[in-house]
């Protein structure tokens, strides 16, 4: 679950071959070069912003440096473009003799590679110590189809920082569980399920380019299938699937004691991760006070203790509950109050930012209750138009055709609008209740410079 390691580099080439160098780069697409910043734009810059057409593909490089003004009058914007970008890592290289150097951040694994192609024209690759305070661009790694298609869940809320753990499988499992809870009908789940078949075999077209998310609409349409068959729900309450545990309409307390304890399990496994991701940040100490890490944790999980030892009458079990909230909410207030200027004033902010702990943990676990909201709506609007449709079919043949029209129409209608609020509840309760516990910042994406070469390509 860790991002891909990345090692700080020193190209270091001939003066003579870097413009070769670069092309290799460019070619091998796993380095980020640094770029000076604001530096002006070069011939190739300057005569791409005269061109008045509209580019004519992406960037590409010339195997040998090309003719800019041929370039120009062929209105050839992808080449200028490439020779561009050349030019502003040219601007950015440190020359001293007969050698120049670039500076970067590559991936471990492929420095051996690098390292390889670069010595075909006299090139090396030299790690570097990192600079102090600046962290590494992050890229996450590719653990399967299924993993890259949850990747998007993740880098949609940002980035994930370098020290930080991925939590892409984690979190598009809990999606999929949260959303199948909010369109429990097995019919309406196996459409999505259709619909992810059709993605994957790149229909219609003009949606190809998301062909790589057929998993994770696969398995939303499975989570929504199975509780879909626990609520009994097949394009509303057909009859044609027994209630295997139980009929929303009927027992609501229930179905929200349910959502409001799987918020619990996985509020508490965001702080689980929240404290390994503020060790890996700043070593035990941070992960200690922290509100995000283990005094955090200690208060969530003591108010739980608390909560339990009331509703089954267990002393002992509350007070045990009392001590961890009181546990936390003391190292919470040591990492705040150390944050603070100190004196009356920190203290005064500390315990406002405490009492913000314990509302927040409440809010947020109340939060979940949704859950159950939007899955009682998903029911009830299944149950309206089963019902009208029941009453039209028993008036005569002509209103059947009635009852057809409607139970198509209404179901379309729920399949619609539930997806879309089962969709954007679940992405929230995702960013706001659970991301904010395991993020504290952002990291920045890592972006190899990557263009093609065409040296065959005569100017």
């Amino acid at each position: 679950m860790s991002p891909v390691r990345m090692r700080r580099v020193a190209v270091v080439a001939p003066t003579g071959a870097l413009r070769e160098t670069l092309l290799l780069i460019a070619e091998a697409g796993c380095l980020e070069v640094d770029r000076v910043e604001e530096v002006p734009p070069g011939p190739a810059g300057r005569r791409l912003r005269r061109l008045t057409v509209a580019p004519g593909g992406s960037a590409a490089l010339s195997g040998a440096p090309p003719d800019l003004d041929a370039l120009e009058r062929q209105h050839r914007s992808d080449l200028l473009a490439g020779e561009a970008e050349l030019e502003e890592r040219l601007a950015s290289a440190v020359r001293q003799g007969e050698v120049s150097a670039l500076a970067g951040w590559c991936p471990a694994v492929d420095m051996p590679r690098l390292a390889e192609r670069l010595g075909q024209v006299g090139g090396a690759v030299l790690p570097l110590r990192p600079p102090r305070g600046v962290d590494p661009p992050t890229q996450l790694r590719d653990a399967g189809r299924v993993h890259r298609s949850f990747v998007p869940l993740v880098t949609t809320y940002g980035t994930v920082p370098y020290a930080d753990l991925d939590p892409s499988w984690p979190a598009g499992v809990a999606y999929v569980v949260m959303f199948g809870l909010m369109f429990g009908d097995a019919g309406h789940g196996l459409l999505l399920v259709l619909a992810a078949l059709l993605l994957w075999r790149g229909r219609p077209r003009r949606l190809a380019r998301l062909r790589r998310l057929w998993p994770f609409v696969a398995a939303a349409g499975l989570a929504a299938t199975l509780a879909g068959a626990a609520y009994g729900e097949f394009f509303g309450p057909t009859g044609l699937l027994p209630v295997l545990w139980l009929d929303p309409l009927d027992e609501p307390g229930r179905l929200l004691l349910a959502a409001v304890g799987l918020g619990g399990l996985l509020l508490g496994l965001a702080y689980a991760a929240g404290a390994v991701n503020r060790w890996r940040e700043g070593g035990p100490a941070r992960a200690l006070y922290s509100t995000s890490g283990v005094a955090g944790f200690a208060v969530f999980l003591g108010l739980g203790v608390v909560g339990g030892g009331a509703y089954l009458h267990t002393p002992v079990a509350a007070v045990a509950g009392a001590v961890l909230v009181i546990t936390g909410l003391a190292l919470a207030g040591t990492g705040l109050y150390a944050a603070t200027g100190g004196g009356l004033g920190g203290a005064a902010q500390t315990g406002v930012q405490l009492f913000d702990v314990l509302v927040r943990i409440f809010a947020n676990t109340v939060s979940f209750a949704r859950l159950a909201a939007f899955g009682l709506t998903h029911a009830a609007l299944g149950q309206v138009v089963w019902h009208g449709t029941v009453a039209l079919a028993g008036r005569g043949p002509g209103a059947l055709v009635g009852a057809v029209l409607l139970f198509v129409a209404g179901n379309a209608l729920a399949f619609a609008l539930e997806g879309l609020v089962a969709g954007v509840q679940a992405l929230r309760l995702e960013f706001y209740e659970l991301f904010s516990r395991v993020f504290e910042s952002l990291g920045r994406p890592f972006r190899p410079w990557r263009l093609p070469v065409r040296r065959t390509e005569v100017s």
